[in-house]
């Protein structure tokens, strides 16, 4: 493509993380196009670029490719746990507590245990207590006397 567009042309391209691979390239390529008199549109971020050098299209250049970058890596790392997930090589985290120290939690919770104190006890922080011991919500409409 890059060969191939002459001044005048207009590249519509659907991201800007689909034009280069990091914000090195992706620099490169839209200044050395722009250069020779072809106007670039990144679809996704809505932007244009047509060579016009101004120190605000530099900064939504860099600002806007950053960001692209960042989510180019978020998809690449979604896409490889999915892949590893599949051969059953990704099974997530392990449980902070066993089966049996899951009960003896809730238990210890439903006979009035002080939440903090058991966590502390357990070697847990009290919002993986509440995972592991649902909140009772209250009915709406009782007032307390």
């Amino acid at each position: 493509m890059q060969s191939f567009v002459r001044d005048g042309d207009t590249v519509f391209c659907h991201s800007m993380d689909r034009l280069a691979r990091n914000l090195d390239d992706l620099r490169r390529i839209v200044l050395g196009l722009t250069e020779r008199g072809v106007h670039i549109v990144f679809v996704k971020e809505n932007l244009t670029f047509t060579g016009e050098d101004s120190p605000m299209s530099n900064l939504l250049l860099s600002v806007m490719g950053a960001f692209a970058e960042r989510e180019l890596i978020r998809e690449r790392q979604r896409e490889g746990i999915a892949i590893a997930r599949r051969e059953g090589k990704y099974t997530g985290r392990k449980p902070s507590l066993t089966p049996a120290r899951a009960a003896e939690l809730r238990r210890r919770v439903a006979l009035g245990g002080s939440k903090a104190g058991l966590a502390r006890e357990f070697g847990i922080i009290r919002d993986t207590l509440y995972r592991y011991v649902p909140v009772k919500k209250r009915r709406a409409g009782k007032v307390a006397k």
